[in-house]
């Protein structure tokens, strides 16, 4: 299977590329990937992830290399609007899994589902069934193997026939899984859904739509589980925070450089 090439006219931000696209597009761009038969791999960044990039240049790489980059946290549309970049809205992993469901059963894809606890998995297969019931399912399998069962997994995705796989595991293991086997599973679209396998099961809950949309959801899962996510929230916060600053700051130099060098401005300034 070829793979897809990424999309001209992408944002950069911090380094790490951005599709310029609403939820509408990129649910159209995902379904027009499964229809071409050609591989590619759609990455949420959200400012943990992006801040992961900058101290593992193999994520950066990970990222240059996928069809589809969505701003999965609304921190980093903020910090795109602040920077210039304009990216039009957020458009959350679990949300876009959604609208992909529904489509897939709307259109006769069959989806895969790799990652998450066992009895997680299987409660949320359930519930996909009664949500989706005329939905092809290919097939699922938890997230719980070892690297030396890698390749015995992806011939197991690649005999199912998917259109769409969802791997439903952590950051990084998620991104070096599929870096290394994603093409060779012969699924035109895979995406990385992290914890929202554990949301439609119900083991975890999702903050309100009023949280959602005031960008404050981060810190409805910090009241949720404050020990286990303080630490690594006030680093990587603050982390992204002086990323973003730095390169405000750098704008005016790099802008007059341009200008003495004849240089077009970007399409930032």
């Amino acid at each position: 299977m070829s793979r897809i090439a990424a999309p001209a006219g992408r944002a950069e931000l911090l380094g790490c590329p951005v599709d310029r696209l609403d939820m509408g597009q990129t649910v159209r761009r995902c379904l027009e990937q499964v229809e071409q038969r050609r591989y590619g791999q759609h990455l949420c960044i959200n400012a943990a992830k992006l801040v992961a990039m900058h101290e593992d240049p193999s994520l950066m790489a990970v990222a240059r290399d996928c069809s589809l980059v969505s701003a999965d946290g609304q921190s980093v549309v903020w910090a795109s609007r602040l920077l210039g970049l304009g990216l039009p809205e957020r458009v959350a992993g679990i949300d876009l899994m959604g609208e992909l469901f529904a489509a897939a059963e709307r259109d006769g894809h069959s989806v895969y589902v790799l990652g998450a606890q066992a009895e997680a998995l299987r409660t949320a297969m359930a519930r996909l069934r009664e949500r989706h019931p005329r939905l092809a399912v290919a097939g699922s399998r938890d997230g719980f193997f070892s690297t030396a069962e890698e390749a015995e997994v992806a011939a197991g995705v690649r005999a199912s026939g998917a259109d769409m796989l969802f791997v439903a595991m952590s950051s990084p293991r998620k991104e070096r899984f599929l870096a290394e086997h994603g093409e060779a599973m012969g699924v035109p679209f895979v995406m990385g859904v992290g914890g929202s396998i554990d949301v439609l099961a119900g083991h975890t809950r999702r903050a309100p739509r009023a949280w959602q949309k005031t960008g404050m959801e981060w810190l409805y899962r910090l009241l949720q589980e404050p020990r286990r996510l303080a630490p690594r929230y006030a680093r990587t916060n603050l982390r992204f925070l002086g990323l973003v600053a730095r390169e405000a700051l750098a704008w005016p130099r790099a802008a007059a450089q341009r200008r003495l060098c004849g240089q077009p401005p970007s399409s930032s300034e």
